[in-house]
């Protein structure tokens, strides 16, 4: 089921009304109360076509996205550990890889008790800005959001990540790094909350270093307050695994807690789906992390 974009009051007592499977709580909201801030040109309509990954199997592709959504999947009430994670799709942002790197990864991290937000940012990167800032004020403004309603939604606002791919691996590490400075002025009171991730997950990230280097990208900033990360990417990636070291490495340096995964082959863009190489058992991995950061607590505390 996929319900349209509700107003922000109608999704909440939605959120309230029906019952705690990860289906029937699925709500979308609109992220901004009106025209989005940071916008420099227009783009077509939006549209949802299919695409071809590169296993060859299908996922849905959105383009042309000019209205940026959160789509909330909410977990069994019983399987609630109080985590979130906001997921951001890859698609080298100018498509979102919607199934793919989104609803499917929603449904794992419900599987394992976690509350998961698909985040629908804005694309494709407008011509008149050097970076995707709409993309970043939409990952801002969405954390603060689902930050603002962890009481109403049961979730501990301490402990609320960010999940992306390749693309939207970028911007998880681009949210993760800039959270001492909005990339837009303060809209309402929601903006009050906190814009910075508990902890970041980076798949098969790009853009994070310079091309050809281990250099962090200059928007790209990390330091000893930058959350804890976890990192999977295949040596053979095309994108190039030079990316989630760069970013360990500079971790590393400034004393951050990180976790860094490179398997030999696996190439880029498999989401979670099987592909016959040790790389996308990196769910395990993560799952592990989590509780080895105590952000899943093995105990079943909260």
């Amino acid at each position: 089921m996929r319900m349209g974009v509700l107003f922000w009051s109608l999704a909440v007592s939605l959120a309230h009304a029906v019952p705690g499977t990860a289906d029937l709580a699925r709500i979308t909201l609109d992220i901004w109360p009106g025209k989005p801030p940071g916008e420099v040109g227009t783009v077509g309509k939006e549209t949802t076509t299919r695409a071809t990954a590169l296993d060859g199997s299908n996922f849905v592709s959105l383009r042309n996205v000019s209205q940026p959504t959160i789509t909330i999947f909410r977990p069994e009430i019983a399987k609630n550990t109080s985590v979130a994670v906001l997921i951001f799709p890859g698609g080298g942002y100018s498509f979102l890889a919607w199934d793919l790197e989104g609803e499917e990864v929603a449904h794992w991290l419900n599987s394992i008790g976690v509350t998961a937000a698909v985040l629908k940012y804005r694309v494709p990167r407008q011509a008149a800005t050097s970076k995707p800032i709409q993309a970043l004020m939409d990952a801002q403004r969405a954390i603060s959001l689902v930050r603002c309603k962890a009481a109403e939604w049961g979730i501990d606002s301490k402990r609320i990540g960010v999940l992306g791919f390749s693309a939207g691996g970028h911007l998880a590490a681009w949210t993760a790094t800039s959270f001492d400075k909005r990339a837009y002025e303060q809209v309402d009171a929601s903006d009050q909350a906190s814009c910075r991730p508990d902890f970041a997950v980076m798949i098969y990230p790009g853009r994070v270093v310079k091309k050809g280097t281990y250099e962090l990208s200059p928007e790209i900033r990390v330091t000893p307050q930058t959350p804890a990360c976890f990192f999977a990417q295949a040596s053979d990636d095309r994108v190039g695994a030079e990316n989630s070291v760069g970013m360990y490495l500079a971790l590393k340096r400034a004393g951050v807690s990180a976790e860094l995964h490179i398997y030999a082959s696996g190439d880029h863009g498999y989401g979670l789906r099987p592909n016959g190489k040790p790389v996308t058992t990196w769910p395990k991995r993560c799952e592990e992390w989590l509780h080895d950061t105590r952000v899943l607590k093995t105990d079943g505390g909260r």
